[in-house]
């Protein structure tokens, strides 16, 4: 089946994709302790640059917004060498790749931050549990598990602090030779947990109504546009996502003053998360998806549950600009050619997603008939 939608050009800001397949973000914990990007990742993204647009995995703004092992951060000098290493690698390979900028509020262990109590919108603790720092005699493997913690409601100053990170991090990929940034304002983190009613209880300015709901992340928006060009900036959001104790009243509404935020600033795209099958999230009964569209006239890329076939009929549709794929490029650093002339994929080894340097990283190889 021709892919003919999917493998055309689409322009974003002064960028010219060459096809419309785009890497999601792809948590793989492979920087150093540090949180400083290694040569590895730079090969593991590399391998996947002849898609349209890689957006990074996530990377921490501010040291109390970072609750993973090894995933990279964007706060000081050596990360931004670090990711220079990055950069550099995937523009040798003919590629374009965003950072995508992110703060982890209440889904933080005081584990990953000397003890202290991590942030949220309120202080109503995320369902689940999620991976602890390693014990000192760890030698591979899986990690630990811990159950999340009740956050502090975040303060004025607390705030502030968060979107001047979210600024000075966006200087920083630049810095770094990223191509543009994207704005992590989905899957339960700092910025979802202000939008959504059911992890929104504050009553001051950050909280009721959703003009409330959405100042941070217009104050984020000011704070990364004054340092990027807006039409190299992108947002990603879950607005249907109940995961880990997420959830809004009115998951519609919402959407649009996001969608119309976006559009006001000037945004080069909204990459909705919002899946067409079950896997990762579970597929939205309502979804928002021409919500979205209707109100924010820049590039939509869609995330979820996709394959060729059925991201070419998106496109083709004019639901979305761009399609997003996440774990297929896991196991597939050649999935743009295996899409383009339909060879099988293969499987990713989850037992090592997380762990094992280039094991289940870097040593999945291209198609060979």
């Amino acid at each position: 089946m021709a892919l003919d939608a999917l493998f055309q050009p689409l322009r974003l800001g002064d960028l010219t994709l060459p096809n419309r397949v785009v890497m999601a973000p792809l948590t793989r914990s492979r920087a150093t302790p540090a949180n400083v990007p290694t040569a590895l990742m730079a090969g593991y993204y590399a391998q996947r640059a002849d898609c349209g647009l890689i957006v990074s995995e996530a990377t921490a703004v501010h040291p109390l917004g970072m609750g993973w092992y090894r995933v990279p951060g964007l706060w000081n000098a050596e990360q931004v060498a670090g990711w220079a290493g990055v950069t550099g690698a995937v523009h040798a390979a003919g590629g374009r790749i965003f950072a995508q900028i992110w703060h982890m509020g209440r889904l933080v262990l005081p584990d990953y931050i000397g003890g202290a109590q991590p942030l949220g919108a309120s202080a109503i603790a995320s369902e689940g549990e999620t991976f602890a720092p390693p014990p000192p005699d760890y030698d591979g493997g899986f990690l630990p598990m811990k159950p999340y913690v009740v956050p502090r409601a975040m303060e004025q100053a607390d705030i502030d602090t968060v979107v001047k990170a979210f600024g000075a991090a966006a200087r920083n990929a630049l810095l770094a030779g990223f191509d543009g940034v994207e704005v992590h304002g989905a899957n339960g983190y700092i910025i979802d947990q202000f939008l959504k009613s059911a992890t929104n209880h504050r009553t001051d300015g950050y909280g009721g109504s959703i003009a409330n709901r959405t100042r941070l992340l217009r104050e984020i928006f000011a704070a990364v546009t004054a340092e990027v060009d807006p039409a190299k900036v992108g947002l990603r959001i879950s607005p249907t996502s109940a995961r880990k104790g997420m959830g809004d009243e009115d998951p519609g509404a919402l959407s649009e003053a996001v969608a119309a935020l976006a559009q006001e600033f000037g945004l080069g795209y909204i990459h909705l998360i919002e899946p067409v099958a079950a896997g990762f999230m579970d597929m939205a009964e309502d979804p928002v998806i021409e919500r979205v569209r209707s109100l924010f006239k820049g590039v939509l890329i869609q995330n979820g549950g996709f394959d060729g076939p059925t991201a070419d009929a998106c496109i083709a549709a004019g639901k979305a600009d761009a399609v997003s794929f996440g774990r297929p490029y896991m196991a597939n650093p050649d999935l743009v050619a295996r899409m383009q002339v339909g060879l099988p994929m293969a499987a990713p080894d989850f037992d090592y997603a997380y762990v094992g340097e280039g094991r289940g990283y870097t040593d999945y190889p291209r198609f060979a008939g």
